[in-house]
């Protein structure tokens, strides 16, 4: 990274553990040590395959999370660029200094409000549908969660290191158990032999971030028209069920609109195996018609009951979101657990 940005660089990560000290204990113990483990791994820029001392990871989580106790309590500080600070919130304002030297920055509220930075190399900038997309490559500040793609209002940011790295963890996992699972599916379409991990894991990331970037498409397009806050809506049930329900909701909404259309439309076997590795146990419960679908079509090669359950679905779940957005006008502050069991019944 330029020199000249070093100030920059340091303010973000700054951010980035305050992000942590605040939101780390939201995950349970075991997602916690895997996500502190691969942090680690990427802070010490080791290859993605190479061992790990138990006891170095063990002496720098306790370093880690004394820092994060010293920082806990202090505010997110403005980002320093040129002769200027900016909010660190203002994603647009900030990339409109970086874009044009190779940078990328975002931040935004993840699941619980919790807060995600991060400052990378561009690799990319598209245009989908009246929407930017940028994809980060190398990534020089980031939290603990890192979500691999986000939306910002009508711009789409695709972290393909962290896909990368995401992707490797699902790869190990699988070939440790090697059953019959739609990662495994969409992994004997590649074309790859299964022992060459690092041409698996290239082949992967290429064919899949377009996959991210239709989902991401179908956030925006899940947004437009509806009438109210979403966000305030996920804001004001923030770490209950409540709260993840809606995310699912809104996430099958997405992917109805954009992404099945695309995949079914492109018909690559492998896409849509793997696209049905990421569908959530929270997310089959609700659409079990979807999962179905799947199922018809992986073993008769029939996708008319898919194609059936994606166009019931998008005024379904448009429909949910609208019945949820009024439920939570109402209600306000009060509104998790009715909106819980609204979500639970919605099922399709």
């Amino acid at each position: 990274m330029q020199p000249e940005y070093r100030s920059l660089l340091e303010a973000v990560q700054h951010n980035c553990l305050i992000a942590d000290a605040r939101h780390a204990g939201d995950f349970t113990l075991c997602t916690y040590l895997m996500k502190m483990r691969e942090l680690y791994r990427w802070e010490q820029r080791l290859a993605l395959d190479a061992p790990l001392s138990n006891e170095a990871v063990g002496q720098w989580v306790r370093e880690r999370e004394q820092l994060w106790e010293a920082v806990e309590g202090r505010d997110y500080t403005p980002l320093p660029l040129a002769d200027a600070h900016y909010d660190p919130f203002d994603s647009a304002a900030v990339n409109a200094r970086l874009l044009d030297n190779g940078l990328v920055y975002s931040a935004g509220l993840g699941r619980g409000s919790a807060a995600h930075f991060f400052l990378a190399d561009l690799e990319a900038v598209r245009e989908y549908d009246g929407c930017r997309v940028l994809v980060a490559g190398r990534e020089y500040a980031r939290d603990l969660a890192s979500p691999p793609a986000m939306t910002l209002g009508e711009t789409i940011f695709v972290r393909r290191e962290t896909f990368r790295r995401l992707l490797w963890e699902r790869l190990q996992e699988w070939r440790w158990n090697r059953c019959d699972t739609p990662l495994g599916r969409a992994v004997a379409r590649c074309g790859v032999p299964r022992d060459d991990v690092e041409g698996l894991l290239d082949r992967l990331v290429d064919g899949q971030i377009e996959t991210l970037v239709l989902h991401e498409l179908g956030e925006v397009a899940a947004g437009r028209g509806i009438e109210g806050d979403w966000q305030a809506l996920l804001a004001g049930v923030a770490g209950s069920k409540a709260e993840l329900l809606a995310r699912a909701v809104r996430d099958n909404l997405a992917d109805v609109l954009s992404t099945l259309p695309a995949l079914l439309d492109e018909g690559r076997a492998d896409r849509l195996h793997f696209y049905f590795s990421t569908f959530t146990p929270l997310r089959r419960q609700l659409f079990p018609c979807l999962w179905q679908g799947y199922q018809d079509w992986h073993e008769r090669g029939d996708a008319a009951a898919l194609r059936a359950a994606v166009a019931a679905g998008r005024e379904h779940w448009r429909q949910v979101m609208d019945e949820a957005l009024a439920l939570y006008a109402g209600v306000g502050q009060g509104a998790a657990r009715p909106l819980a069991e609204l979500l639970e019944a919605a099922r399709l």
